[in-house]
Formats: structure tokens, C-alpha cells, sequence
């Protein structure tokens, strides 16, 4: 056999084996998996009804869409509406542009333009807005550290900080509290 032709196989053989083992060690994406940008499920067009201890009514959702995060299992909710019940069996409406719920659906957050609603048969018709609304349905109880409007046919009052208890329907502002009154003419 010619010695140039056995050279030529052994670089042969050479190189098949070493673009063989470049190709076996190569790197592999790793799979996707969930994470903080993924959920695990996603909800559209639903109605949720959560029940108290007791197996009454604590709050009601509304929402165009609501996303599971697996990592801590909290939802995170577009444009919410929450029906909290009070004490008459009334429901208060409570609207966001976004919305979260702890795992557990004990806290839940209302962030971005809140806007809160009295019963419509419920006098007198009062609106609450603020920019975060935090809520807490088994204790009855919401609260907010910013800056706070409740508007009432005649009143304005404003505050920083707030704090109401949903079912005995009493309300208290932390600082900078206003309040403007236009009574009503006389004709």
C-alpha cells in the first residue's frame, strides 16, 4: 500500500471521529420551562364566586382574563370587577385596570385607576377612587397608603391613607384629609 494513501485514511478516520465527538459534545438548549413570564394557566370571560368560612359570599370576580403564576400560584387579573357584599346583602362594585389574588385568596389587590361604586339601591350613591385598593375579604376590611377621593352628591372628600371596614360600613383617612360641601340651593 502507498504511505500517502494510508496517511490520507488515518486524517480520514480522524476527522470523522473528531466532527463526530465535536458533534456529541455540542451544547443543547434547555427545555422551556414555567417561570415568572409563563403561566400555568390562563382564564377568559369568567365569573368566580369565593366563599367565606361560614359558606357565604365574600366576594365575586369578574374579569376578561386571569393568568396563574406557578411559581407562587397568585393570579394576576385584567381589568377586574370585584362584588363585595356588605352587611344588607348590597354589593359595592370595585373596577381596575389590573388586578392581583394572593394564593390563598385572602388579599387582593386592585391597582391602576380603582374605582369603587356603592349599591345603586343603596343611598347616597358614592364613588371612591385611588390609584391601589388593597382588600382583605375575611376581615371585612381594605385599606391603601395613597391618596384617596370619595364623591357624594353635594361632598368631596379626600385623604391620604384609608382605611374602611366593608360590613359595618365605617371608613377613616390617615392624613391630609379635605373636604369640600356644596349644599344644595334653595329655590
Amino acid at each position: 500500500m502507498n504511505w500517502r494513501l494510508t496517511i490520507g485514511l488515518v486524517l480520514l478516520v480522524a476527522a470523522i471521529f473528531s466532527g463526530w465527538s465535536a458533534w456529541k459534545q455540542r451544547a443543547r438548549p434547555e427545555a422551556a420551562q414555567a417561570g415568572p413570564d409563563r403561566s400555568d394557566y390562563v382564564m377568559h370571560d369568567f365569573e368566580v364566586v369565593a366563599l367565606d368560612k361560614q359558606g357565604k359570599e365574600a366576594v365575586t370576580l369578574r374579569a376578561p382574563e386571569m393568568h396563574r403564576n406557578p411559581a407562587d400560584e397568585s393570579l394576576s387579573i385584567t381589568t377586574p370587577l370585584f362584588l363585595l357584599p356588605d352587611s344588607e346583602g348590597k354589593y359595592w362594585q370595585m373596577r381596575s385596570k389590573t388586578g392581583w389574588m394572593s394564593p390563598d385568596h385572602s388579599e387582593l389587590r386592585l391597582l391602576k385607576d380603582v374605582q369603587g361604586t356603592s349599591p345603586t339601591d343603596a343611598p347616597p350613591p358614592t364613588v371612591f377612587r385611588t390609584e391601589r385598593l388593597d382588600i382583605f375579604p375575611d376581615k371585612n376590611l381594605a385599606t391603601t397608603q395613597l391618596a384617596v377621593t370619595i364623591t357624594r352628591p353635594g361632598s368631596i372628600l379626600s385623604g391620604v391613607g384609608f382605611e374602611t371596614h366593608l360590613k359595618n360600613k365605617t371608613y377613616e383617612f390617615k392624613s391630609q384629609v379635605k373636604s369640600v360641601y356644596a349644599p344644595k340651593s334653595a329655590r
